[in-house]
This record gives structure tokens, sequence and C-alpha cells, in this order.
């Protein structure tokens, strides 16, 4: 008896899947082919070859899985311009009660950081200045809300926020705030600034976002050999790297990649 209906499963199965009429006129599957083939353009983009395959092989449930994992961890407007910290939505309701009852800076600030990686860039502002209001001293808020306000295409009123946090602390956030500073003076036209501010930045770190900055900036220049060591650092990287720094930085590596192949000779 189990054996039988063992086998009608079997068979049930077998007709469907060779039934390519109703296949091909269920709307469903029109639906699960497009989204399929959406999240494989943006793992072959991406370079992401081995989800690639996977999102061929299986066929609907790999690519839900992308999307969740992959594809909407890399969707922020602020890809490859993070600050340090998690953005959840728990998070910002945890937030917002606080700020109702407390009404403490650090919360706004806090607020304001998670607005900010989530691309709210004027939610974002809205919550900086209400923690400066509160607390105008505080390096954090006022570095974020430069970051904030570069991301918003005002470099000249992020200026003077992000210049007075690198002469208070030229380290903060682990030269995060330096960096802003850079992309902020490069906009603005100071070129030789920036590639200062470059210069000193990749003395103290390895950042993808940092060493190709500047080798635009030396290509700028024509200074083709000095960009040439830049970017071959920073593909060098990209084979010894961990995935999370792939995933992270691979705005920076693509362009990374795009440059190299500019360069004369």
């Amino acid at each position: 008896m189990l054996r039988h209906s063992f086998a009608q499963v079997l068979n049930s199965l077998f007709n469907c899947i060779t039934n390519w009429h109703s296949w091909l006129t269920n709307p469903f599957v029109w639906l699960v082919c497009v989204f399929q083939i959406w999240m494989l353009i943006h793992a072959v983009r991406q370079g992401e070859w081995i989800w690639a395959v996977f999102i061929l092989i299986g066929w609907g449930i790999a690519a839900v899985w992308y999307y969740f994992y992959v594809y909407r961890g890399s969707a922020s407007t602020m890809r490859g311009f993070e600050l340090p910290g998690a953005h959840k939505r728990k998070r910002i309701k945890e937030l917002q009660a606080q700020i109702h009852h407390l009404d403490k800076a650090h919360h706004y600030s806090q607020l304001g950081d998670i607005y900010f990686q989530q691309g709210r860039l004027d939610k974002a502002e809205a919550s900086y200045r209400a923690a400066l209001e509160r607390d105008p001293k505080d390096l954090d808020t006022r570095a974020h809300f430069g970051q904030c306000l570069l991301r918003s295409k005002r470099p000249a009123e992020a200026r003077p926020l992000l210049e007075g946090v690198v002469t208070e602390n030229p380290k903060h956030d682990y030269h995060y705030t330096m960096m802003a500073l850079a992309e902020t003076v490069s906009v603005l036209g100071e070129t030789d600034n920036a590639i200062l501010y470059w210069q000193h930045i990749t003395k103290e770190h390895f950042y993808p976002r940092a060493k190709v900055q500047l080798a635009e900036l030396y290509l700028a220049k024509k200074q083709f050999d000095l960009a040439r060591v830049e970017l071959k650092d920073v593909l060098s990287d990209v084979a010894h790297a961990p995935a999370f720094q792939r995933r992270r930085d691979r705005v920076w590596f693509r362009r990374a990649k795009k440059l190299s192949r500019s360069l004369p000779g």
C-alpha cells in the first residue's frame, strides 16, 4: 500500500515536470523566472560566482536565499560609505522610546546613525540636529552629521563639521572621519589637500576606499605609476580578503579593477 502511494506521488511529480504547457501558461512560473534572472544578473555583476551557480541550479529557492542574504545587505545607498554600528528596525523603536522618555542627545545621535546607514538622509539630518541642540560638542555626532551632509551633496556645509573633528582627533572613528573630509575637499576641487589626507590615511590603514580614491586623484594628475601602486595593492588583496570584507568593499574592488584597465601601458 505504501509502495503504491509512493509510486503515485512520483508519477504525479513526473507528469507535472514534463507538462510544459502548464508550466508556460502559469504566471507564477514566469514571475519566478524573472526574479531568478534579476538575482542572477546581480550576482554576476557583483562577482558572486558561487551564488550565480546556485541560482542557476536551485530554481527559485536559491534566488530567494540570495535576495535576503546578499542583495538586501548590499542595496543600501550608503554602500561603501558605512559608519560603525548596526541598523535594525527593533533598535529604531527602542531609541524612539528612549527619546520620548529621556530626551538624551546620544539617543538622537544613535538614531541618526541608523537612518544614515539606511540611506534615509533627511531623517538622519533631523536626528543629528536634535542631538547637537542637546550636546553641540559631541565628536561622534558632529562627524557623522558631516558625513550625512556630504552624502546629501552639501560638501560646503559638511566641511567645517569634519574639519573641526579631525582637528580635535585626527584618528576619530579609525580615520573614517578623515576619509569623509578627504572626499569633501576633493568634491570642492582641492585635489592637493585631498591627496595629503588620503596619503596620511593609507599609511595608517589598508582601506580600499582610501586607496582607490587616492589612485583616482593620481590619475587625474597623470601620476600613473603612483596610481598603479595603489590599485595593485587593492586588487592583490581581493584574493586573500575574507568573504565579509569582499562583500563590504565590493564597490571599491570593482572600481579598482575598472581604473586599472584604464592605465596606459
